[in-house]
């Protein structure tokens, strides 16, 4: 199933009039159409299997910890439709030389924020994938991210940042291996 354009527009057109606005006013004349099309864009990964992109392996002699720090992350609260963003680390230890390229880390961690989400299924989403595809000896995901939820309403603590981690493998059964790869990740 794809995004159904006609019915954000729809919907969007909606909300406007409920809050009291008018929709056919110049300037929201068109924002029905570009909300539909930032939807189609921000919830992309809806309709894709973000582990895919680890299919992409190498063989390497390396079986120490490679990290992939400061990945942006953008996603949407599914409890309150606003969004979410900061950075992800993703760590893991190769087993047999088994590596992917850099960039399809990336696109993992983009591919799972790209949905109505919560931060900390998000962070095991990734882990996971990783894990599973690479048959890594461990892996390590860290996000770190400010919630508009509770920045723009609510609570109102902008600046505040939740952080969750997500520890597989080795990195859950080795405290020295876990404390080297949290010490990595804080640098």
């Amino acid at each position: 199933m794809s995004i159904d354009l006609e019915k954000i527009e729809q919907a969007v057109t909606m909300i406007l009039d409920a809050i009291g606005e008018d929709p056919q006013r110049e300037g929201l004349l068109d924002t029905p159409k570009r909300v539909a099309r930032m939807y189609q864009e921000v919830f992309a990964g809806i309709h894709e299997d973000p582990s895919m992109h680890l299919k992409v392996q190498f063989s390497e002699d390396h079986e120490e910890m490679i990290i992939v720090k400061d990945i942006p992350v953008y996603s949407m609260c599914e409890h309150h439709l606003v969004p979410f963003y900061g950075k992800a680390h993703v760590a893991y230890i190769p087993r047999k030389g088994k590596i992917t390229g850099l960039s399809k880390i990336a696109r993992v961690v983009e591919g799972y924020a790209k949905r109505p989400q919560l931060q900390e299924r998000l962070t095991g989403q990734v882990a996971d994938s990783v894990m599973s595809m690479l048959n890594a000896r461990g892996v390590l995901v860290v996000i770190e991210a400010e919630h508009m939820c509770m920045t723009m309403r609510g609570v109102k603590k902008p600046g505040s940042r939740t952080l969750t981690s997500a520890v597989r493998g080795i990195f859950k059964t080795n405290e020295v291996t876990r404390a080297e790869g949290f010490a990595l990740i804080k640098q």
